[in-house]
């Protein structure tokens, strides 16, 4: 049923992607939004940034099959996730070609082939982790608030432990298995690995991330009649009777969808308990290191490396393979997640433990010419530390004011999908969803 309620002004602070979802949305529901974004583009921290004339992103994101919310904001806006990201079925394949991978087909199934396949593992190993899942599945992928993931699966053998709990773990929390929330974790496999066919699947993006949404995003909210300010930083949020002013610009409703220290500052004079809640949280860095070596190739779109006091990345990206014949052949993005120890010791030693690490840990022959480094970039707050008992503040901030991002209190981490839905969240606690009529006033 179509609603009755009138068109209302509404401000988004901040253009990440929790930001252009609430904008998007609201003004295909009929409102007049200005989308007030920091930086000179839209994206936040999943964007393309250029270096020596060569488009790279600010970090890598993997998005996979299970995120519906992002993938239809994809399509709404014009971009189109087919042509756009790489379909692969999900795989933690290390260089010798070892590792978990997911055959097509129903979920349980799936996994039982691909946990049965793992032949570099003794049976009882096999068996074990396959009882582990089956536990975790009978119990509704439930686990106690203070409960880290190296405590949950402590009972699993070593190597299943090191080469596929760990860097899950990191992959989709950012946060190592002695620190996270085993219960955020629990969560992200249901969803990922056992909530339908293709739900797992890994979608690597064939193009700059700012392709994927940002840049269609701001042509779509133009033509739709909203207004963008980027290069613009919202200075102050106060009350104006039962709306709100920004810099002295009346607003009806308004949504912080910057970074969670920026809507601290913000709300800090109408909810200082929000914003105390809000800039309490302690981050985790991303590291990404660019190599180059023309005329190379990984053997598959992304490997699984094994991180160690000498050897940084978790991950290796083939952007090359991605994308066959496009302008990113002969570029790779090693990914350290979990960095702060690597940032600690400055990005340069990072690049060159790296560089080190990708010359060694793949067979001879490799690379076809000596890898160099190109660019290596640190998203110092990529991430909050998703531990046990964390507490995240809730959307609702006052009447007419709430909270979008990806450290919105939410059952997911740190990730692009947990981003997009608490934007469209945000406009379900402000009463914006759905349609509206024109404002008359």
């Amino acid at each position: 049923m179509t609603s009755t309620r009138l068109a209302r002004r509404v401000a988004v602070v901040g253009g990440g992607w929790a930001g252009i979802a609430a904008a998007v949305h609201a003004t295909a529901a009929g409102h007049h939004v200005t989308l007030i974004e920091m930086a000179r583009q839209l994206g936040g921290r999943a964007r393309r940034v250029d270096h020596d004339g060569i488009a790279i992103d600010n970090g890598q994101h993997i998005l996979i099959g299970a995120y519906s919310e992002t993938l239809a904001l994809m399509r709404q806006v014009g971009a189109q996730p087919e042509s756009l990201l790489l379909r692969q079925p999900f795989a933690m394949i290390d260089p010798d070609g070892k590792g978990l991978q997911l055959p097509p087909g129903a979920v349980v199934p799936a996994f039982v082939r691909g946990v049965l396949g793992l032949r570099a593992w003794p049976f009882a190993e096999r068996c074990q982790l396959l009882i582990t899942a089956l536990r975790w599945r009978l119990t509704g992928f439930a686990a106690d608030a203070s409960v880290s993931v190296a405590q949950l699966t402590m009972d699993l053998p070593a190597r299943a432990r090191e080469t596929l709990i760990e860097p899950l773990c990191l992959a989709a929390l950012n946060t190592p298995a002695a620190k996270a929330s085993a219960r955020v974790f629990l969560r992200v496999l249901r969803d990922a690995l056992f909530s339908g066919p293709g739900a797992a699947d890994l979608l690597l993006p064939r193009a700059p991330l700012s392709a994927l949404l940002p840049e269609p995003a701001a042509h779509w909210l133009v033509a739709a009649g909203a207004e963008l300010r980027c290069g613009t930083r919202a200075g102050a949020l106060s009350a104006l009777g039962s709306g709100w002013l920004i810099d002295g610009e009346p607003y009806d409703a308004v949504v912080l969808a910057c970074t969670a220290a920026e809507a601290a500052r913000l709300a800090r004079p109408l909810a200082p308990a929000w914003a105390h809640q809000a800039a309490a949280f302690e981050y985790e860095p991303i590291v990404t290191v660019y190599l180059r070596s023309p005329g190379s190739r990984l053997g598959r779109p992304m490997t699984t490396l094994v991180a160690s006091p000498q050897a940084p990345a978790q991950f290796a990206f083939d952007l090359g393979a991605i994308d066959p014949g496009g302008p990113r052949e002969g570029l790779f993005a090693f990914v350290v997640s979990g960095a702060s120890e690597w940032t600690e010791r400055g990005l340069e030693a990072t690049a060159a433990a790296v560089l080190r690490q990708a010359q060694s840990a793949f067979a001879p022959g490799t690379w076809r010419a000596p890898p160099t480094t190109l660019h290596a970039l640190a998203e110092r707050r990529a991430t909050f530390l998703c531990v046990p008992g964390l507490q995240r503040p809730a959307p609702a901030i006052a009447a007419g004011v709430a909270a979008a991002g990806d450290y919105v209190d939410g059952p997911y981490p740190a990730t692009l999908e947990g981003a997009v839905r608490s934007g469209i969240g945000a406009l379900a606690v402000l009463d914006l969803a759905g349609s509206c009529t024109p404002d008359v006033r």
